[in-house]
């Protein structure tokens, strides 16, 4: 296997995930400050070049609601060109923060089983600890879809010694039930959305296997709907650590559930006030000029910001 991990503008060839010893010396990435005093968070974000527009409104809103924090952003892709990498690099600079690439090449997923409608990049979030440093112990996967609307700090830090993934479930008995049912005979107690997960690298180096999950998709392919979803929770659900959806996946569909269910106090200033990440699921997507709902113009609003001409 042979894995290219392009540090700002220096390259980083791993093969078998060790680095070869031209590269340059080990950093502990958890730890690493810059001048005045800075931790960076870690940050992974996995797709293709249809995704770097939306992503570049989530790192917008990510950087501004966090102005006292600094970033590294890995960048899990096997497509997208040099041209576009090199534009978001200089986007993520001039917020104060690093891009790190890592470009996977498609002979790793050689024997993985893929589905009609998804390709071998479903993998990528699931097994992404073998492809990340090793000495990075914990970073915070998000999709492009969401807005960071508060600091984030109070997830990234989260406790989650013992636990594979810190992760929402939208708590809606309809999912739920349907869930756990086209899930037998895997126990789950929940059915956590993959969309934000914080990451707890070193257990997961040591628990999770690519050939079971390879194996759980060939055996249950007839059932799997949102397959790197379905293998996380039918393999991994009794590791997850639960955390509020209202706070950390707030499923933008659901405001008026939210609201009723809480007797009116998640109302729109509460949200705006308290919600640390939306998340705006399923097939309809804030950047498309059919889309229309609750959170449309805030997230018009930061797309602005992050495209102003």
């Amino acid at each position: 296997m042979f894995i290219e991990v392009y540090m700002r503008s220096e390259v980083y060839n791993i093969t078998n995930l060790q680095k070869s010893e031209k590269t340059h010396e080990k950093r502990d990435i958890d730890t690493v400050e810059l001048a005045g005093g800075y931790n960076f968070m870690n940050i992974l974000v996995a797709l293709n070049s249809n995704y770097i527009r939306p992503l570049k409104v989530m790192l917008k809103s990510l950087f501004y609601n966090n102005e006292d924090e600094k970033f590294t952003i890995f960048l899990m892709h096997s497509t997208i060109s040099n041209e576009e990498l090199k534009d978001l690099e200089n986007y993520i600079d001039a917020h104060g923060s690093r891009l790190e690439i890592i470009n996977v090449d498609d002979s790793y997923f050689a024997d993985a089983p893929v589905l009609l409608h998804y390709t071998k990049e479903m993998y990528y979030r699931l097994l992404a600890f073998k492809f990340l440093p090793q000495d990075l112990e914990r970073i915070l996967y998000l999709d492009p879809d969401i807005l960071i609307i508060n600091p984030i700090k109070s997830l990234y830090y989260m406790d989650i010694e013992g636990y594979l993934y810190a992760a929402a479930y939208h708590d809606k008995p309809s999912i739920k039930g349907i869930n756990r049912i086209r899930l037998t005979p895997y126990d789950i107690d929940a059915y956590y959305n993959s969309g934000v997960l914080l990451m707890n690298l070193n257990l997961q180096r040591q628990y999770i296997d690519e050939k079971v999950i390879y194996d759980f998709v060939e055996k249950n392919r007839s059932k799997l709907i949102m397959p790197d979803q379905d293998i996380l929770n039918a393999l991994y659900s009794k590791k997850i650590k639960s955390i509020d959806e209202k706070l950390y996946n707030y499923d933008v569909r659901y405001f008026n559930y939210y609201k009723i269910l809480s007797n009116n106090v998640w109302d729109m200033d509460h949200v705006l006030r308290n919600t640390i990440i939306l998340h705006f699921c399923g097939k309809k997507k804030p950047w498309n000029k059919n889309y229309s709902g609750k959170f449309h113009s805030l997230y018009k609003h930061y797309e602005k910001m992050a495209f102003p001409n």
